[in-house]
């Protein structure tokens, strides 16, 4: 059996780290799909696994990598058929089985999403969990009434990953987008994805009340704490806020009052567990009508397995906005 090349995170004494090297299929958790990976991709949660600055992992040793794209090999599950062209992200990889940062690897069936007409193996990884999550929250928000006349959206952390597709995904559906952004660097490329304004948080001009006036048809968070608290305060009547992220921290201060007396809806998106009719769902409007129009203009750069620490560090020290790609093979 030959062997192939991972980034692979082992625990000494309670601290985490990584290192690439060579494995074999018979040590890969266990799946009913094995693929040949082409593309995966860095999240912040990848960053803190493979670094040990969060307690990511159930166990260890680990591939990591919670994204992946590849051509099935074999599979014992009659869904999938070897040459297939598949995806998976979330639902415990990198976490709790071997994720994508891997040239093989074995997928539970229930967890690989056929890749959907018009989009490429490398399109889905520009995507990935961070595109995926931010159209997670536009379904959410749609689902529960939200719509461009109720105002404009107030996109936290927009110079991410998440918040970047947030701001180009809301702004092709028709709603005006204000990004909060601290990155001066960061001003141009929001405004090329759609955003009307970029506007520092420390100069959004929040106020301290529980119900503050009214600026925002809704919002999508990916800093929660005081941010949060204090944008629920500001939402429109029946306004939706999709909390997403924790940047800042995860503590949440508010009152019942945006709730109680304007209606507001506080919905979570979580995109590791999203069940698997909405998670196809997603992935298919995705490559339609969902799909960024200029999403090469999210990547910030591709990667290899070798290059994948400074990407972590990088990721980590906010020295990125957008995405980074991680490129095993070619299409």
């Amino acid at each position: 059996m030959n062997p192939f090349w991972a980034l692979r995170i082992h625990d000494s004494n309670g601290t985490a780290f990584a290192k690439l090297q060579q494995m074999t299929r018979n040590e890969l958790t266990i799946g009913e799909v094995t693929i040949e990976v082409h593309y995966s991709s860095v999240n912040y949660k990848d960053a803190l696994a493979a670094t040990g600055r969060g307690k990511i992992l159930k166990q260890f040793p680990l591939n990591g990598g919670i994204d992946v794209a590849g051509h099935v090999l074999e599979s014992t599950d009659p869904r999938f058929k070897p040459g297939q062209k598949v995806l998976a992200n979330g639902m415990g990889l990198g976490e709790n089985y071997d994720g994508g940062y891997s040239e093989v690897l074995r997928l539970h069936a229930d967890s690989v999403v056929p890749l959907p007409d018009g989009l490429t193996l490398r399109e889905s990884m520009i995507l990935g969990t961070a595109g995926f999550t931010a159209a997670l929250a536009l379904s959410r928000m749609e689902t529960n009434g939200q719509a461009p006349e109720m105002g404009p959206i107030l996109i936290t952390g927009a110079s991410g990953g998440v918040g970047s597709f947030a701001t180009q995904l809301f702004s092709q559906k028709g709603y005006e987008v204000i990004a909060a952004s601290g990155k001066h660097e960061a001003i141009k490329y929001l405004k090329d994805l759609g955003a009307s304004q970029v506007i520092p948080p420390a100069e959004l001009a929040m106020g301290p009340r529980p119900l503050e006036k009214a600026r925002f048809g809704g919002a999508v968070d990916n800093v929660g704490g005081k941010l949060l608290s204090q944008t629920l305060a500001h939402v429109n009547l029946w306004g939706n806020v999709a909390c997403i992220g924790m940047a800042e921290n995860a503590n949440l201060d508010t009152t019942v009052m945006p709730f109680i007396l304007r209606g507001v809806s506080l919905l979570g998106a979580s995109s590791n567990n999203t069940p698997m009719k909405l998670r196809h769902e997603i992935w298919k409007r995705l490559a339609t009508e969902w799909k960024p129009k200029q999403l090469e203009r999210i990547l910030a750069r591709t990667v290899e397995l070798k290059d994948l620490m400074q990407a972590f560090d990088d990721l980590l020290h906010r020295k990125v906005h957008g995405r980074i790609l991680v490129q095993i093979r070619k299409d």
